[in-house]
Parts: C-alpha cells; structure tokens; sequence
C-alpha cells in the first residue's frame, strides 16, 4: 500500500472508530497480531490489566474512553507519511463523566494534543506508538495540581 492510501485507514481509525464508535471498524483496518506499544497511563498502585492483541485491543480501548469520557472527540490537526508509517498530530478532548483507571468522575473538561505513529503491513495497522499528554490531562481533571501548588 501507499503512503496515501495507509493516510485515508489512519484518518478513517480516528473518524470512525473513535469518534464515530463503529466498533467493527477495528476488524478492518487492524491485524489480527496488531501490538500497541502504548498502554494507558496508570494513577494508581495497581496497573489496569493489558487489553488484548489485535483489533479486540483497539475495541477495548475505545469502550474504555467513551466510558470514562462520552463526549470524547479526536481531531487529526497534521498526518505526515512515509513508507509503511503514518504519523499524526492528534487533539483529543472530552469531559470525564464515568470511571477512568479506577478515578471516579471529576465532571471536568481537557484536551491534549498526541503524536501517534502506526506501521501497516498488508492494508492494515500493525504497530503503534504515542508520545501523549498524560499528565496535562491529569492535570485538566484537577487530579495532578499545577506547579507550584503542591502542599509542603
């Protein structure tokens, strides 16, 4: 595949998947071996258990979200790609309304901005990884206090 055409899966992941919540999406445009080299960002003594391989994985993760955050929305601000890799400046926002890694709901507005990266293979996303704002969504949610205000 192209460049261009692994573009328009990586587009439609984020369009569909999840903001529009097509969960069987996933079937399409992930492998059945697809590795998400990510995991969630974990707050609490114990780590939240891994999701599974595949496209399973990605149908856990957005379950996951639009649970803890139902007005969840991805905005894909620049794609760049180049041989088998999609790259994306991605800003995602929401107000956290359910349970989040075991964090009850704050009611609480944020939006951060991500860099996602896949690798394809075949038509579909093999791999992903991400340099994402966790702590100044952590922050945004008023579970993190800014610098500079932390009790001594």
């Amino acid at each position: 595949m192209t460049p261009e055409e692994n573009t328009v899966i990586f587009q439609r992941m984020w369009d569909e998947l999840f903001n529009q919540r097509k969960l069987a999406v996933a079937d399409e445009l992930f492998a059945p071996d697809f590795v998400n080299h990510v995991r969630l960002v974990q707050v609490r003594e114990t780590a939240p258990p891994p999701f599974p391989p595949g496209p399973a994985h990605m149908k856990q993760l957005v379950t996951t979200l639009t649970t803890a955050f139902p007005d969840s929305h991805f905005a894909v601000e620049d794609i760049i790609a180049a041989g088998d890799k999609v790259v994306g400046r991605v800003t995602w926002s929401g107000t956290h309304q359910g349970e989040f890694l075991g964090i009850p709901p704050t009611g609480k507005v944020f939006k951060v901005t991500h860099i996602q990266i896949y690798r394809f293979a075949g038509g579909k996303m093999v791999e992903h990884w991400a340099v994402r704002d966790d702590l100044g969504m952590l922050r945004q949610l008023g579970l993190i206090p800014p610098l500079g205000q932390v009790d001594k």
